[in-house]
């Protein structure tokens, strides 16, 4: 599995967004340490994700930075991205697993130890375990789980874990003391003023 950098970002493709001047501008600061995850509305067509994640892909690359696609493995297949991430309602993982062969990087969502387990048990390379605050990115999610169901996952598996949902700046001690690898957001960057700035605050609150 390719090296996982600890902040991933999440393309937000919601009206009025620019996901690739988002990415670019997160790139710029945080080059390798990113993974970008390619998510599409459901309305959008494979089409629509294909080219984007073709272009995200390719300012990836300059930065050798890992791109990975939500939920729509066959795009991550078609354009050659990295691998890939599940959630609860799209394939089971040990068929994305099948899908992407032994050595894609393949993501699962969970956010109990025995959930955790068992995606690790069927090919997860990593988990998005959350949400861990409250956030408003995503509708019809469950209560948050906070650092300590963060803890109670990572104390369950041997893979990377991810700490997704409400993540801000000031939020990451706490998620990195609780044993995350690393943090997953969308609005921290998309909807910052100054992505830049945000991805690298985000960054070093990180790596100290």
């Amino acid at each position: 599995m390719p090296s996982l950098g600890r902040l991933h970002l999440i393309t937000d493709t919601r009206p009025g967004r620019d996901p690739l001047a988002v990415v670019r501008a997160a790139l710029t600061v945080a080059h390798a340490d990113l993974v970008v995850q390619v998510r599409v509305e459901d309305s959008a067509t494979d089409r629509e994700a294909y080219d984007l994640t073709r272009r995200v892909l390719a300012l990836c690359a300059s930065y050798r930075a890992t791109c990975l696609v939500n939920d729509r493995l066959h795009v991550a297949l078609a354009v050659g991205a990295a691998g890939g991430h599940v959630g609860a309602d799209d394939l089971p993982v040990a068929a994305a697993r099948r899908v992407l062969g032994p050595t894609g990087v393949l993501g699962a969502t969970a956010r109990a130890p025995g959930a955790a387990r068992e995606a690790v048990a069927a090919g997860a390379s990593y988990l998005g375990v959350g949400p861990c605050h409250t956030t408003s990115t995503k509708t019809g999610l469950p209560d948050p789980i906070g650092p300590a169901g963060v803890r109670a996952v990572v104390d369950a598996v041997d893979v990377p874990v991810i700490a997704i949902g409400g993540v801000t700046a000031a939020r990451v001690p706490a998620l990195r003391a609780a044993g995350a690898y690393g943090v997953a957001v969308v609005g921290a960057v998309s909807t910052a003023a100054d992505p830049a700035r945000a991805t690298a605050e985000l960054i070093e609150a990180l790596t100290c």
